[in-house]
């Protein structure tokens, strides 16, 4: 007796033993091979790779809720200082590194997996049908859903080839492309028939769609081992050199080389901003710089918003701008402790600036000065309960104004955690009041001098300059990308969008009252609801049907 074995399963049945009730059959597994094939069809399934597609997502969502260590070390560190429990679980299963992780890296791995193998075998049967031939007509049209007749002088052959003819007619944007795919067949006894079918298209545009999606995820990947990113502040009159260590923030992908970094040097010459003097809105920022690119002449270029600056092979964004006062700082004795341009960052639309001003003392720690407050472009005084006090009332620095308070104590810049320098760290810091108990306050004007509390010595606002935040960024995979999202655009609306339909049409010699005539009947069938068919099927049959601009039949063959 045979014994059916499906394929890729040995063994499955044994020989039996005998027993009261006969032979039973004992089932094996399916073996190391067997299951090796099962999970590679449950990965390479469209299921399997939607579902892989929606936890790269959600895999992605720590990324952005915990600081990640490429873009923001110093919040890491802060971060596992204040959360001495969680802090360092996080970072032993990749919370800082997000992009970098064992777990995001497989996710991407299967997902880049799943979609290659479900893209070959459909691509090897797709193109088996396009080279295949459409089906027969069928010997019946009743019960298809489009339908259509007609009568017609021409012989069923030359109908055949006019049918033909139209339904490989190219589309209006592309006539190069054949609407059908046609065959024509002798049924015998003078009858002809017509095969056509379109919508070979639409796997063609969901294979697309799906090399596209692997393109860009290779893309992807590139930008990320091959890119390079820094941000820094740029006062006016100052300048950087595209350096690694000219930047504040420097992030670069595993597989790039800081020494490939173009050497071109940028200094800001002056930034022009124009405001609404009613709404206070922006109405335009422009940065004008000098670049210097090796082997070349210093050139005047400008930088906007949404207008970056190419250079060295990378593109130079204006992010941001503010105001950074040129302050010195003496001690009682006259000598210089601290001084020159710091940037105070923007908190509201009229450029209230926040800034900090360390004064470090190397002998005495207990001893050191921090100066925390806000540069005001325009003052104006208003009163309150407390009594009077100062905001701005423009962006433009029509008036400006330091208001500053004094701290003194230790900064904790010997603590070994980085700091942010738009920050003070008050711990151990206390801060000086006045005789009657009150914060001291310091106002100062560009070109002023005012003395520090406590006989500190004195703080001097020299004048104040511009400064701009610029974003660098060089990622090869940038054109890629692009080109590859369009694909997966262009193959996923041909996907949707093209119908995929069958018209067949026969031609049969008329007899008894349509004799010397020629009978045609013709059906349509679409994939789904198709309300466009029986317009598509009734277009053809009349383009058919048209009268030709030749000679008749009768012309041709001679009038009785």
């Amino acid at each position: 007796m045979s014994q059916y074995r499906p394929e890729g399963i040995s063994d499955v049945f044994t020989e039996p033993a005998d027993g009261p009730e006969g032979p039973k059959p004992v089932v094996q597994g399916i073996g190391p091979t067997g299951w090796l094939r099962w999970a590679w069809r449950q990965l390479t399934s469209m299921r399997v790779a939607l579902l892989l597609l929606m936890l790269l997502a959600v895999a992605a969502v720590p990324g952005t809720v915990w600081p990640q260590r490429a873009q923001h070390p110093e919040r890491v560190v802060t971060y596992l200082t204040a959360h001495p429990t969680l802090g360092p679980l996080l970072d032993r299963i990749g919370a800082f590194n997000v992009y970098s992780s064992v777990w995001f890296s497989a996710i991407y791995l299967l997902l880049f997996v799943s979609l290659v193998g479900c893209i070959l075998p459909r691509t090897k049967v797709h193109l088996a049908g396009v080279r295949g031939r459409p089906p027969r007509a069928p010997r019946r049209f009743g019960r298809f859903p489009a339908q259509g007749d007609g009568l017609s002088d021409e012989t069923p052959e030359e109908l055949a080839q006019t049918a033909t003819s139209v339904l490989r007619r190219g589309w209006r944007l592309l006539p190069f492309v054949p609407t059908y795919r046609v065959e024509a067949r002798d049924e015998g006894d003078g009858t002809w028939s017509v095969a056509g079918e379109r919508g070979y298209l639409r796997e063609t545009g969901n294979l697309v769609f799906h090399l596209a999606l692997v393109g860009l995820l290779i893309s992807v990947a590139t930008g990320q081992v091959l890119h390079y990113r820094g941000q820094m502040i740029v006062v006016q009159g100052r300048g950087f050199a595209n350096s690694q260590g000219s930047y504040d923030t420097f992030e670069r992908g595993t597989a790039f080389a800081p020494t490939s970094l173009v050497p071109f040097t940028l200094k800001l010459d002056d930034f022009e901003s124009r405001f609404d003097p009613d709404t206070l809105a922006s109405r335009d920022f422009t940065a004008h710089v000098t670049l210097t690119e090796p082997g070349g002449e210093p050139e005047a270029k400008t930088i906007k918003v949404n207008h970056p600056l190419d250079a060295g092979g990378a593109k130079v964004y204006l992010q941001g701008n503010g105001y950074a006062p040129d302050l010195t700082i003496r001690d009682a004795s006259g000598k210089v402790v601290a001084g020159g341009v710091t940037p105070f960052l923007p908190q509201d639309q009229v450029y209230t600036s926040k800034g900090v001003v360390k004064v470090a003392n190397v002998e005495d720690r207990d001893k050191q000065i921090g100066l925390i407050g806000f540069l005001l472009p325009t003052k104006k005084t208003v009163q309150t309960p407390r009594g009077p006090a100062y905001v701005s009332q423009f962006p433009e620095p029509n008036d400006p104004v330091l208001v500053l308070n004094v701290w003194e104590g230790n900064l904790g810049l010997d603590a070994g955690v980085p700091q942010n320098v738009y920050e003070l760290d008050e711990a151990r810091m206390t801060q000086l009041e006045d005789a009657e108990g009150d914060p001291v306050v310091l106002v100062v004007k560009p070109g002023e001098t005012v003395e520090l509390p406590d006989g500190l010595g004195t703080l001097t606002f020299n004048g104040l300059k511009r400064f701009v935040a610029l974003d660098l960024r060089h990622d090869p995979a940038l054109v890629y990308i692009l080109v590859f999202a369009l694909m997966a655009f262009a193959g996923l609306a041909t996907s949707l969008f093209a119908p995929r339909r069958r018209v067949w049409m026969r031609f049969v010699p008329g007899r008894d009252d349509h004799a010397g005539r020629t009978v045609v009947t013709a059906a349509g069938l679409a994939r789904g609801d198709d309300v466009g068919l029986q317009p598509e099927l009734d277009r053809v049959l009349a383009a058919t049907l048209a009268p030709s601009p030749g000679p008749t039949r009768e012309d041709r063959e001679g009038t009785p």
